[in-house]
């Protein structure tokens, strides 16, 4: 991403993430949406019809869609389907519970569907002492389903202390469907504030994670781990924060902010009910604040260009500011072994 990038964005995201709904059938311990319920002023289907045309209007490229769980709307799969003769490609995640034969054969007719089927261990131990009792045997339920009949899919774990020992398990797991193993980052926000301190990894596992995504190059983190990737495997993909840069995301009930994990009060840009999403995008003030941002206490170091102080919502929900350095930073995990001190941010 250029500087330029960096600090005006696009004329229109090339992404949007959509937190379509609230409700979910799980209460998994690191929900960065605190998701179970729905929210009263959920967006109905007309206005959700209005979001995809300008979405379509303005050629957003993709959409991610999660929650909660998506496939809890009943009116999800109409809502999909309009997205794709909108000509959107989706990304969608789910727990998984709701896929069944029929739902995995009506998803294969959409030929520019991702699907992201959530898998917190490779084992029935470790999956559902973070996703709930029989959810590990109701997942591969799923991802038989979906390989079945041919619906392109991946694995999603969230990055845990206690699934960091079998990452080379899911790694194999994924690959005996066919799938890819995707790992996102544990970030504290939503259920995640409360479980941080079970569940988030230490930094000797972040180290050694750096080092095992060289040697796994197929892994997919999308820009999750951009804060710890080698030179090599940030050429293959985003490389900084691209919120309120390259994409945004939209709440339940139709709130904007710079990204799924920035849905605070201080970081809501709009609503889509009021504003057309392009015009949140171009002239509201919180995004121009994250395209604008400057993390001075990294601008000396050699990664700068190529991470720009890392994640911001990392570094909020850990020192309730976006302009500190992201807290899990590589070299800054260095430099905490080492004895030295972290660029820019107190030790915890």
């Amino acid at each position: 991403m250029s500087s330029d990038l960096a600090r005006y964005g696009l004329s229109a995201p090339v992404n949007v993430t959509w937190e379509i709904t609230l409700k979910c059938n799980l209460k998994c311990l690191h929900c960065l949406s605190d998701a179970g319920k729905a929210m009263p002023e959920e967006l109905d289907f007309g206005q959700c019809r209005l979001l995809i045309e300008q979405l379509a209007a303005i050629k957003v490229f993709q959409v991610n869609i999660g929650g909660g769980e998506p496939f809890m709307r009943e009116d999800f799969v109409d809502l999909l389907d309009l997205a794709h003769r909108n000509q959107l490609v989706t990304c969608v995640s789910t727990n998984g519970l709701l896929v069944d034969d029929s739902l995995a054969k009506h998803l294969a007719r959409l030929e520019m569907l991702y699907l992201q089927v959530s898998l917190d261990g490779a084992t029935a131990e470790v999956n559902d002492a973070i996703r709930g009792e029989g959810t590990y045997h109701k997942i591969l339920r799923a991802a038989d389903a979906l390989a079945r009949h041919g619906v392109r899919f991946s694995l999603n774990t969230v990055l845990t202390r206690i699934n960091y020992p079998q990452l080379e398990e899911l790694r194999k797991l994924a690959a005996g469907y066919g799938a890819d193993l995707r790992v996102s980052r544990f970030r504290p926000s939503g259920r995640g504030k409360s479980s941080k301190v079970e569940l988030g990894p230490d930094k000797e596992q972040l180290e050694s994670f750096a080092v095992w995504l060289e040697e796994n190059q197929f892994v997919r983190t999308g820009d999750s781990f951009f804060c710890l990737t080698s030179e090599n495997r940030r050429r293959k993909g985003l490389d900084m924060c691209g919120a309120a840069k390259m994409t945004c995301c939209v709440s339940p009930s139709g709130d904007v902010y710079p990204c799924a994990f920035l849905q605070e009060p201080a970081f809501l840009a709009g609503n889509i009910r009021r504003r057309h999403i392009k015009d949140i995008w171009d002239h509201a003030p919180v995004l121009d604040l994250l395209r604008r941002l400057d993390v001075k206490a990294c601008e000396t170091c050699s990664r700068f260009e190529h991470c720009r102080g890392g994640c911001p919502a990392m570094a909020f929900h850990t020192y309730n500011d976006i302009s500190m350095p992201d807290p899990e930073c590589l070299m800054n995990l260095r430099a905490l072994s080492s004895g030295d001190s972290p660029k820019g941010f107190p030790l915890s």
